[in-house]
């Protein structure tokens, strides 16, 4: 007996292959926190962003700092001193994410409980 193939339905609902992308990397713990943190505070030295951003260990940290300078949202400046110093800060790709974290932060203090969860 033969089956019965049943058609795929158009309407059938799909979310974005971009925005789908953009949740998967901004969703990874910390780079959506380095990336605000940045925002506010201007170029920001490791140490600096270290004391920043509360619990992110050293290891993790450097991961997600090469991790979005890979994808082009931050650039990693050397000052050649002396003393030889290094920022990181938003590229012109990072600024342009800034209107996006602006208003998912005015949307989490208007419909976020604050309380832990």
């Amino acid at each position: 007996m033969r089956e019965k193939q049943i058609p795929a339905r158009e309407d059938e609902r799909s979310c974005s292959v971009a925005l789908t992308r953009a949740f998967e990397f901004l969703g990874k713990r910390w780079n959506g926190i380095l990336l605000a943190t940045l925002m506010d505070g201007g170029p920001a030295g490791y140490a600096e962003l270290r004391r920043a951003v509360t619990g992110i260990s050293d290891s993790v940290l450097s991961d997600r700092l090469s991790q979005l300078g890979a994808a082009g949202l931050i650039e990693r400046v050397i000052d050649g001193g002396p003393p030889i110093s290094v920022t990181y800060q938003l590229t012109p790709r990072g600024h342009a994410l800034l209107p996006a974290l602006q208003e998912l932060s005015a949307w989490a203090e208007k419909n976020l409980d604050t309380a832990d969860n």
